[in-house]
């Protein structure tokens, strides 16, 4: 956990934080239903994920680290992301969001600036939606993504089986601003 006072800053993820993010992804999939992925991942296979999120563009990768640490190590307290909603090219202006917080380190506000930095980040990219799927019940990622303007949409029923259970999932969408200030 970030201890009182700790200093936490939000960069774009660099190949660096592979073996951390991969950690902190695995816990949610072997722990929760928060994402559907059944089978923990290595490094190795994460690659082309943290690789598809470059600095730059609509699909970003942001990292928030808490510097004090009592080395000069930065220990990764979550993560956002934009990723392409669909693959077919019309979709090209819609993107998927999506946080997660290291284990310990929520209520901190650490979602927040994620978002925020996320969201900063893609306001001068041609990108007019941003869309979320969460995995029900989860009030805490709810209310995060409603206080980002984000907007209830529909809900997939039983979409995915994890645990030996079936899941819904409700959808979110935001408007997104573009280069000007003006919506995309």
């Amino acid at each position: 956990m970030p201890s009182e006072g700790a200093e936490v800053q939000v960069r774009p993820g660099v190949e660096g934080d592979l073996g951390a993010l991969t950690d902190l992804y695995n816990h949610y999939v072997s722990e929760t239903a928060v994402t559907f992925d059944t089978r923990v991942f290595t490094p190795r296979e994460r690659r082309p994920w943290l690789l598809s999120h470059p600095v730059d563009g609509p699909h970003r990768l942001m990292v928030a680290t808490d510097t004090d640490t009592g080395t000069d190590a930065q220990r990764i307290l979550g993560y956002a992301t934009s990723s392409p909603l669909r693959p077919k090219p019309a979709y090209a202006t819609s993107v998927e969001t999506t946080v997660y917080v290291a284990p310990g380190a929520g209520r901190r506000g650490i979602g927040t600036l994620l978002y925020e930095s996320l969201f900063a980040a893609l306001a001068g990219e041609d990108v007019h939606r941003a869309y979320a799927g969460i995995a029900q019940p989860n009030e805490a990622s709810v209310r995060l993504h409603e206080r980002f303007g984000f907007r209830y949409v529909g809900t997939y029923r039983e979409v995915g089986r994890k645990f030996g259970r079936y899941w819904d999932v409700a959808w979110y969408e935001k408007e997104l601003q573009g280069p000007a200030g003006q919506p995309n």
